[in-house]
């Protein structure tokens, strides 16, 4: 399961995306429209803005906007930077692979063969679904996931 934090950012990045282009929101907008707590969701936009997600602008008419198109953040580069590797054992990590402790071998694990499956297929989703899917109309992504 992903965490609270990684759900909030999401859901703080559809807002940003689907903002007046150029048009910073305010972390107390975000906040009120998503129910996030404003502290926590300071410390995601702090996180997302390091790794050039978001930007921030200050001010009276200042907040935060996406630095990147909303086409070019994906679920997956969303999830690595909130909640680490993306794989369901640590021997299947791409980013922070570690041989399980319990390991004989991983050619031979039948276990790690079936999970390989599951980890490659999410992959496939999180990686190829972006900020701007989640946002477009639901015949939008249909069209797209049938091309």
């Amino acid at each position: 399961m992903i965490t609270q934090k990684a759900k909030y950012a999401l859901r703080a990045l559809t807002v940003l995306a689907a903002a007046e282009d150029g048009e910073p929101v305010m972390i107390s907008d975000i906040a009120a429209q998503q129910k996030i707590p404003k502290k926590f969701l300071e410390q995601i936009l702090l996180d997302l803005k390091h790794q050039g997600i978001v930007v921030s602008r200050r001010g009276k008419t200042g907040g935060y906007l996406l630095l990147k198109p909303a086409n070019m953040i994906t679920f997956g580069e969303v999830l690595r930077i909130i909640d680490g590797p993306i794989a369901p054992l640590p021997c299947l990590s791409i980013t922070a692979y570690r041989k399980c402790d319990d390991c004989d071998g991983e050619q031979n694990c039948e276990v790690r063969h079936v999970f390989a499956k599951v980890a490659d297929a999410t992959r496939k989703v999180l990686f190829s679904t972006t900020i701007a899917d989640a946002i477009a109309p639901a015949s939008a992504q249909v069209t797209r996931l049938l091309a």
